[in-house]
């Protein structure tokens, strides 16, 4: 008796040394079993000892003690012990050879080893022997039991072979709820919402209580807008379980809210959740900037930073994104000087970020800087660099780049989905209609990937530059799938600068099937029967609008100033220093008139823009935004004002004036829905129509106006015709030169060219 009651003793002591994680009490108690104890040791005792040298990663030793047991004596415990020692210590291939050797000793595995084994198989990505260690489950009567079942399901979908999964799961006999949950999370990786979701509605109907995880992963599958309806009937169950208030859950339906579009909810659940953690911020800030949000989104991750939550690379990449959308460049050197104190700002998710916000933000200098200085790169900092030229209208240099990644001479980075859509985009804004059919061909043939319809878009958008656009029509018409909103939008876009009507008037009809409600495609065909002349089918298209209730949404303008965003709309007096933004705007009025700006008003009664219908040309947000700039920003300092909608030729005019009058460098970023940097504007100039994609004004207050399908300066105060010159960064114009450096975005949708 007292002689068991050692054994059981060491045995303890032997177990207390693995959970510690103690090689020194473990060889202590080794030590202590050789004085107590005759060789050899009982059974009982040497697994123990195997067990605690393969945890505590003692593999020598481990093996030792395996050579003094005899082999008669050894058991499935001990060769388990090894195996999940072994795997725990990430010795994958360790551990299946062990499994061979035990294997060869006729030892048969039981329910502890197989999951083991099949975790190793998984590690290794070896599907080859994933199978034999089935096959063997199979014979041994193992692979019914519900851990090994399991543990074979996870090892077959982990490694993407998802018919093997499928097979395992249905040909079990019991389903815990963590096959369940891996079931569903796997279809939700496997890009199949609708099997996940009736994987969870086959698990209410046998009885089985979800957990967390499970809300969590079905609240995932449903953020597809076409299953918003069964998210909401599964926040319903959360409820009535007793979930709604858990943390997770809670995360959970904040992303899926976010991702239906439904802000109002996700802030409600927000600011539901008793003890916001890390994550519930981070699903948050992304919530708003998915719903571009982005003045939001950056005003509560301040908050999560004076609430103590830690800038991780999750929540820094997101408000990244979230300054890129609103062009706030500040606000975004504010996230980056965060980073650095952190120490993420060259993990490679938050790096990317900061590329692709400094190019959104028009700073090409630290978009390259950023990128050069990165220790470790991987494909979606390329793609962020490789976009960002893209979005700044440096199609050379992104082509450049492109090739560069063909290459592999820097890095092995294989070209992916996103890529050859910056790729196309720069084709077209370059006019290389050939290299861009080119580089769609080579989707397929070269690299295997199956174009989708930002693709397509892109080569409509492309050919219809070019003027090409009976050929994009064409084009449509041979896409395999059914052409979306931007691939129309694109067609009638291009239909309104080159005067196809009629081309335009049946992209228009398919634009409305598609989005009755968008206000865009309803008054950009207006605005092409008014530039074509054709008043009355405008007003007939005005008059439809108005009898299906279509409304545009308003417009508005923000500056970012010390870190706060400060929005504007038309006729805007809620500021708390109007006062001051009306006196400065009543200056400015007078000396604009002593230099001889005239208000364009005849414009502003066509020009059918939301804001020129209900405000004085005055009042526009833009020149509110500016005005209050004025009065705050120290002289020296750009004034950038960022605005949702298009801007207006009056308002373009007097950018240019008041930069002239005031000595001010002015910057303005005129934002898409799609979050493109971009002044789009049909004009007319001595009788011709006219494009403009970029201005930036300097303090000689001097404009130039590109053509982005010409790719050709065209109106210029200074001089003559001339090549731009695309690779100086942003553009800068002064009386000695003039670069343009951001065109038209790669796909023109129609609220990209009617300012929605």
């Amino acid at each position: 008796m007292a002689a068991s009651a050692t054994v059981n003793s060491l045995a303890s002591l032997l177990q207390s040394a693995v959970s510690a994680h103690s090689s020194a009490v473990g060889r202590a108690t080794h030590a202590k079993i050789i004085k107590s104890l005759h060789f050899p040791f009982p059974t009982f005792i040497s697994n123990h000892l195997v067990n605690m040298y393969s945890k505590l990663d003692l593999p020598d030793s481990a093996h030792l003690m395996l050579s003094l047991i005899p082999p008669n004596h050894r058991s499935v415990v001990t060769w388990t012990a090894l195996i999940s020692g072994a795997v725990q210590n990430g010795h994958f291939s360790t551990a299946v050879h062990h499994f061979s050797n035990m294997h060869r000793d006729s030892i048969s595995p039981n329910d502890f080893t197989f999951p083991c084994v099949f975790k190793a198989c998984n590690s290794l990505r070896s599907p080859r022997t994933g199978r034999q260690v089935h096959a063997l489950a199979v014979k041994a009567g193992q692979i019914h039991d519900v851990f090994v079942g399991c543990s074979a399901f996870d090892m077959y979908s982990k490694m993407g072979l998802m018919e093997d999964a499928c097979k395992v799961f249905d040909e079990m006999p019991e389903r815990n709820l963590a096959t369940w949950n891996a079931y569903v999370s796997n279809a939700v990786l496997e890009g199949r919402p609708r099997k996940a979701v009736d994987a969870f509605v086959e698990l209410r109907r046998l009885g089985k209580e979800p957990s967390s995880i499970t809300f969590c992963v079905v609240l995932n599958a449903c953020s597809d807008a076409v299953y918003s309806q069964l998210g909401k009937q599964v926040h319903g169950f959360a409820i009535r379980y007793g979930y709604e208030r858990h943390v997770s859950v809670a995360n959970g339906m904040i992303d899926f809210y976010g991702k239906c579009r439904d802000i109002s909810s996700a802030r409600r659940i927000f600011n539901d959740i008793c003890s916001p953690n890390d994550v519930s911020w981070c699903s948050m800030v992304a919530a708003y900037e998915q719903n571009d949000q982005g003045e939001e989104a950056c005003m509560l991750f301040l908050q999560a930073m004076k609430n103590g939550i830690e800038p991780k690379d999750f929540i820094v990449s997101s408000v990244l994104s979230a300054c890129a959308g609103i062009a706030g460049l500040e606000m975004g050197r504010l996230v980056h000087a965060l980073a650095v104190k952190a120490c993420i700002d060259f993990n490679v998710f938050v790096g990317s970020a900061l590329v692709d916000m400094y190019a959104k933000c028009g700073n090409v200098e630290d978009c390259e800087r950023m990128f050069d200085e990165m220790p470790e790169r991987n494909l979606i900092t390329w793609n962020a660099l490789l976009g960002g030229y893209a979005h700044l209208g440096h199609a050379d240099m992104a082509l450049a780049l492109f090739e560069e990644m063909k290459s592999g001479k820097v890095e092995k980075v294989v070209p992916n989905y996103v890529t050859f859509v910056s790729v196309l985009a720069a084709c077209s804004r370059a006019g290389e209609v050939k290299m861009g059919m080119g580089v769609f061909e080579s989707m397929r043939s070269r690299y295997g990937i199956e174009p989708g319809v930002e693709h397509y878009a892109c080569v409509v958008d492309m050919l219809g530059r070019a003027g090409m656009v009976d050929r994009a029509y064409e084009f449509i018409k041979r896409m395999p799938g059914r052409p979306t909103v931007s691939v129309w939008g694109a067609l009638l876009g291009a239909c309104k600068v080159h005067g196809h009507n009629e081309l335009g008037k049946i992209a228009a009809d398919h634009l409305f099937q598609l989005d009755p409600q968008d206000s865009g495609n309803h008054v950009i065909l207006s605005n092409m029967f008014a530039a074509a002349g054709r008043w009355e089918e405008a007003n007939v298209v005005r008059m439809e609008m108005k009898d299906v209730g279509i409304k545009k949404g308003a417009g508005c303008s923000w500056i970012s100033v010390k870190n706060s965003v400060h929005a504007f709309q038309a006729k805007d007096t809620s500021h708390e220093r109007n006062s001051d933004i009306q006196a400065m705007l009543a200056k400015l009025k007078r000396e604009m008139k002593a230099a001889g700006y005239t208000a364009d008003t005849k414009l502003a009664l066509f020009d059918l823009e939301e804001e020129e219908r209900e405000s004085e040309v005055w009042h526009h947000s833009e020149k509110i935004a500016l005005a209050f700039g004025l009065c705050v920003i120290p002289k020296g300092v750009p004034i950038r004002i960022t605005k949702n909608l298009r801007i207006c030729l009056d308002c373009h005019s007097a950018i240019k004036f008041i930069s002239g009058i005031t000595g001010r460098e002015i910057i303005g970023n005129w934002m898409t829905r799609l979050g493109v940097v971009i002044l789009l504007e049909e004009v007319s100039n001595s009788g011709h129509r006219e494009l403009i994609t970029h201005a930036h004004v300097s303090t000689q207050g001097r404009l130039a106006i590109q053509d982005p399908y010409e790719h050709r300066l065209i109106l210029d105060d200074h001089g003559p015709t001339r090549k731009p010159n695309h690779g100086q960064g942003i553009a800068t114009c002064s009386p000695h030169e003039s670069n343009l450096d951001r065109q038209m975005p790669s796909t023109v949708s129609p609220k990209d060219v009617t300012g929605h």
